[in-house]
């Protein structure tokens, strides 16, 4: 357990505040707890098992608040939900044998990604379109991979579950992050159970984070119901390009020392 000052306790807290809020919205809250941890000094198996613990709390909320406003069928989604815990244990069993410098190296070049697809995909709103995969075969395949991704590596799993929903499912955004919380809740929980297994969460600031991240979440589900997809594109483009700058200019990081920074 590493010591923590006061101000890095705050700075926690108001991250998992943060984070609650942006992935209730659009997904992505990963991507502001994760670094936050790394930053703060965990290792990355440390940061994505604490990140699990603090997660729950977040989705879950959110998963409340929507389906109690009749946005998702908590019922129908079972299935899918225990294929996202399957494909979370899965990836998270994985995580705990991969080498921590590679996903400190990669998270730069994920939020990058993510930040180009939100800034230049077209037409994302609130309107249903056409499907391109049945929810059976959405349910089998796309479901349990992004599960996977959610326990190997996590951030942004959000952001994947809901731009699924929409490219493939065709639920327009607001439906789409609404039944996307039920799921990054699903997988959440698979990837708690293998890292709390192995001993690599930190329970006191976990929940700490934890009850930030239900109060966040609970706002910015509110504040999602009311306004829909105009805050996604511009909210989540900002935060991953500000993160990716912020562990780039940190001259520990493995992509710096890989490319000669």
């Amino acid at each position: 357990m590493i010591d923590l000052t006061a101000q890095t306790i705050a700075m926690l807290a108001f991250a998992a505040f943060a984070a609650g809020f942006v992935d209730s919205i659009a997904g992505g809250g990963g991507l502001i707890t994760i670094p936050a941890l790394l930053l703060a000094g965990f290792s990355p198996v440390e940061a994505l098992g604490t990140n699990k613990l603090q997660g729950m709390f977040g989705s879950g909320s959110a998963t409340i608040h929507y389906a109690s406003k009749g946005h998702v069928d908590l019922r129908r989604q079972l299935p899918s939900a225990l294929l996202a815990l399957a494909g979370g244990a899965i990836g998270a069993l994985l995580a705990t044998i991969v080498p921590g410098d590679l996903l400190r190296a990669a998270l730069p070049l994920v939020l990058i990604a993510i930040a180009l697809y939100f800034a230049l995909k077209p037409n994302m709103n609130d309107v249903d379109r056409a499907e391109r995969l049945s929810p059976f075969l959405f349910g089998v395949t796309v479901v349990p991979a992004i599960g996977f991704y959610d326990g190997v590596f996590g951030p942004g799993a959000g952001s994947f579950y809901m731009l699924a929903f929409v490219t493939l499912a065709g639920y327009g955004v607001l439906k789409a992050t609404a039944h996307t919380k039920l799921l990054n809740f699903a997988s959440n929980i698979g990837g708690f159970i293998i890292f709390a297994a192995v001993g690599v969460i930190s329970w006191k600031i976990g929940l700490m984070m934890g009850v930030a991240q239900f109060l966040g979440a609970r706002v910015g589900a509110s504040l999602a119901m009311r306004i829909g997809a105009k805050l996604i594109k511009p909210l989540l483009v900002i935060v991953c390009v500000a993160l990716a700058v912020k562990l780039l200019a940190d001259p520990a990081n493995p992509l710096r020392v890989m490319i000669g920074l």
